[in-house]
């Protein structure tokens, strides 16, 4: 009768393993790079609505953001769909919800930006 039931070595054996908080998987690096890239678009994204006039001013900001948030979702989502485990295991799942939603942020400020300099000119 015991045959059938898993002894404490192999139920330990069989959990899954949560990576290292100083390890670098390939997910917490894409979701950590989308994450940045929406990050610059946001900015620049929103240099170019307060200040229309300016360096990223214009259509090139609104470019500018709107490409990076579509990166940055396309990363994050890459992430969340290939991702093992829950939040919290290692995987760059909690990045990636990051990256999709900071991607949106800036893929919003673009169009907000382009439609404003399409009024302007």
């Amino acid at each position: 009768m015991s045959a059938h039931l898993p002894t404490a070595a192999t139920h330990i054996a069989l959990q899954p393993l949560a990576a290292e908080v100083t390890a670098m998987s390939a997910g917490r690096l894409g979701a950590s790079t989308g994450a940045l890239i929406a990050l610059i678009g946001v900015i620049i994204g929103g240099l170019a609505l307060a200040r229309p006039t300016g360096r990223f001013g214009g259509g090139t900001g609104a470019i500018v953001a709107s490409t990076a948030g579509l990166i940055a979702l396309a990363l994050g989502g890459l992430v969340a769909a290939t991702a093992d485990g829950g939040l919290g295991t290692g995987n760059g799942l909690g990045g990636a919800y990051v990256a999709m939603l900071v991607g949106l942020i800036s893929l919003a400020l673009g169009g907000v930006t382009l439609a404003r300099s399409r009024r302007t000119v």
